[in-house]
């Protein structure tokens, strides 16, 4: 039996899969974000490390969202990629497009978790200072909103 090549696709798609195979996907608070408004000097994503960690010193409990958001996207990142890679694997360079849109599903998990009221609750003194600002949100991480809102992704060339 002979084969006969009607279409090599070879180079397409090693061209594909290495472009799939040399980007990152990263979601986060980038540090070079804007400093916070109304002149405070700390960076949403210094923020950010604290409420991801806690902060003992200043009785700050720590309130994970970042890594549990990504965490339970896990599997719709996962079907995103794989639909990257069997593109690829037929020639079909979408690597940008595939870690966008993993990345995009990335932040939009990271966000919900921010919204979803992650315990412990707010103490009675910081609940107290909201409403003496006009704040009746009560939501733990939900005080402005620019914490949330700063938390994005980026497609990158492996380092």
């Amino acid at each position: 039996m002979t084969a006969k090549i009607t279409r090599d696709k070879v180079a397409s798609v090693i061209k594909a899969v290495s472009d799939l195979a040399t980007k990152d996907v990263l979601v986060g608070i980038p540090d070079s974000a804007p400093e916070r408004k109304d002149g405070e000097p700390i960076s949403n994503a210094q923020i950010g490390y604290i409420q991801e960690h806690g902060a003992p010193a200043a009785n700050i409990p720590a309130r994970p969202f970042l890594v549990p958001g990504v965490r339970d996207a896990q599997d719709k990142i996962g079907e995103r990629l794989g639909k990257g890679a069997k593109a690829a694997l037929n020639g079909q360079d979408q690597a940008e497009q595939t870690l966008n849109a993993a990345g995009l599903i990335g932040q939009n998990a990271a966000r919900a978790k921010i919204n979803s009221n992650i315990q412990p609750k707010l103490a009675d003194s910081t609940i107290a200072a909201r409403l003496a600002r006009g704040v009746t949100r009560t939501n733990t991480l939900v005080d402005t909103g620019q914490l949330r809102n700063s938390i994005t992704y980026v497609v990158r060339n492996k380092t």
